[in-house]
């Protein structure tokens, strides 16, 4: 435990303060910097691995379906072309990525999909193909009837009659370029080979392997087929080691400030917190949320607020967080539910009956041993049957699950409802809806501020939509600023809306202002 008297001994001068908050910044840089930038590696890694396996397994299912074509497709090698061509046809046309299917009799193709009767010995076709494998696989610079176009060929021996067999000229598109890369941003290029030639995504023309790049960031191999998927990609790019620094620095700037002002107002163990407390330096505000298809005050969230004599007002993130860290949250909720109870004879006044009261409660709290106390006696401290309250648990924290669960039970049969607070911002969400049963589910305003803009959370915003209708919850959109913004979330269906576009937080006697004045909002529906 530290004391005052620590850190009087060894930070008597501002000199002293700032060069340990620099220097604690500093190795809070090194550190988180080299921890994002083996996170971002590792996670790279992991996505070229998996990206590796769905081509692999794209791959064999493709070479797989099209040897299974070609085994329907021997049986017509004990005919002639005339009397065959035009079912050959019909399956070549019915295989996309297929240009031409040609039966094969004694080292002679004789009948093609794309030309029908012909006769040509194989070796002048494809000089490369082994007619005594089973199965064959080349690269050609182009076809009799598409020369100049590459192409992979595949050759299937008839494993019932010697000397026949199908042969099968491929479309280069056939690589899973197109439909991977995209999920690998620093996927450079990909290259298909066959014994000594290969095909790339960056060249039109045949090349020789040894033209390749010699370190491919992945070889993908097929059994059963004699062929290979090159890989080309930057596993340390550039963009990486960027994020990593402005990560460090960010970090890095904030641990600096942070230590100054720990230092600063004298870090006491969590004696500031009780000391505001006791003098009375936390309030309450109060931020309206918006019913959106009524567009009018359902009710609001209480949120607390700090306004230190020496360090003036600081924000919530930092004093939770500090109080949780202290084992302070249980007494900083408490004094949190007196505010409300001290205000709530006012509120029910500027409140309708059955307006819902937000009240955020922390993981620490809800599993301590007097939280159940706690809560029946802030309730009825409260106007009786006037407020719904819902008790709203942030997603960035973990609860324990088996306790959590009876808990929730247990709330839900005294009346109270419970929100999923900031869903999306932590490593819990799905968990949560899979596991528990929530009434409301808050999004986050990094998904609101998405709306608009083609952002990597725009289609997050609208899968967390689709889950909530899906399972039957309630919806509230924090952080709405813009008319846009409102107008989309309605137009999606979301049942509730806060943020600054509708009203800041305020204290009492503010909302009551602005209930006296609300805006009229009808144009957004």
């Amino acid at each position: 435990m530290f004391s005052k008297n620590i850190f009087s001994r060894y930070f008597t001068s501002i000199r002293q303060i700032a060069a340990f908050s620099i220097l604690a910044g500093i190795l809070a840089a090194l550190l988180i910097g080299g921890i994002t930038s083996l996170t971002l590696h590792s996670k790279r890694e992991a996505s070229y691995d998996m990206l590796t396996q769905d081509i692999r397994d794209y791959l064999s299912r493709f070479f797989n379906e099209l040897q299974s074509t070609t085994s329907s497709i021997q049986p017509l090698t004990l005919s002639d072309c005339h009397q065959v061509a035009g079912e050959l046809t019909s399956r070549a046309a019915f295989n996309a990525n297929v240009r031409a299917f040609v039966l094969v009799r004694n080292g002679e193709a004789y009948c093609s999909s794309a030309t029908g009767s012909m006769l040509m010995d194989m070796h002048q076709i494809v000089p490369d193909i082994d007619l005594n494998q089973s199965v064959d696989i080349d690269i050609l610079h182009g076809t009799p009837m598409m020369p100049g176009k590459p192409t992979v060929t595949a050759w299937f021996k008839n494993p019932v009659i010697a000397g026949r067999g199908v042969f099968a000229t491929l479309n280069v598109d056939l690589t899973p370029y197109l439909l991977f890369s995209t999920r690998q941003s620093d996927l450079v290029s990909m290259a298909i080979i066959v014994g000594n030639k290969a095909l790339t995504t960056q060249s039109n023309n045949v090349m020789n392997v040894s033209e390749l790049p010699t370190h491919p960031t992945r070889i993908i191999t097929l059994q059963n087929y004699p062929i290979k998927l090159a890989l080309y990609g930057e596993t340390w790019p550039a963009e990486d080691i960027q994020i990593s620094i402005l990560t460090g620095l960010v970090f890095g700037i904030l641990s600096s400030a942070l230590c100054a002002w720990l230092l600063t107002v004298r870090l006491r163990s969590g004696k500031e917190i009780l000391t505001g407390i006791k003098r009375g330096q936390f309030s309450v505000v109060y931020q309206p949320v918006v019913n959106a298809k009524e567009l009018k005050m359902s009710g609001v969230e209480v949120l607390m607020r700090w306004n230190h004599p020496i360090a003036g007002p600081i924000p919530p993130d930092a004093f939770i967080a500090f109080a949780e860290a202290q084992q302070l949250i249980v007494p900083l909720t408490r004094h949190l539910f007196e505010l409300i109870a001290r205000d709530a004879k006012k509120l029910q006044h500027v409140l309708p009956p059955g307006a819902r009261l937000g009240i955020n409660l922390a993981p620490s709290h809800l599993h301590s041993p007097t939280f159940k106390e706690d809560i029946q006696a802030f309730a009825a401290s409260m106007p009786p049957h006037h407020f719904q309250l819902i008790f709203e648990i942030t997603e960035r924290d973990m609860v324990k699950e088996n306790e959590a669960s009876c808990l929730f039970t247990w709330m839900h049969e005294q009346g109270y409802e419970i929100a999923v607070d900031d869903f999306g911002t932590g490593h819990s969400a799905l968990i949560y809806l899979e596991r528990f049963k929530l009434d409301y589910l808050k999004i986050d305003r990094g998904f609101v501020n998405s709306i608009g803009f083609e952002t990597v959370t725009s289609p997050v915003l609208d899968a967390v939509l689709t889950l909530a209708r899906k399972l039957s919850m309630t919806t509230v959109a924090e952080g709405v600023e813009t008319r846009e913004q409102a107008k989309w979330l309605i137009d999606q269906g979301v049942n509730y809306l806060q943020g600054y576009y509708f009203s800041r937080p305020l204290t009492f006697e503010q909302l009551q202002e602005w209930e006296g004045q609300q805006k009229e909002y009808q144009e957004l529906t």
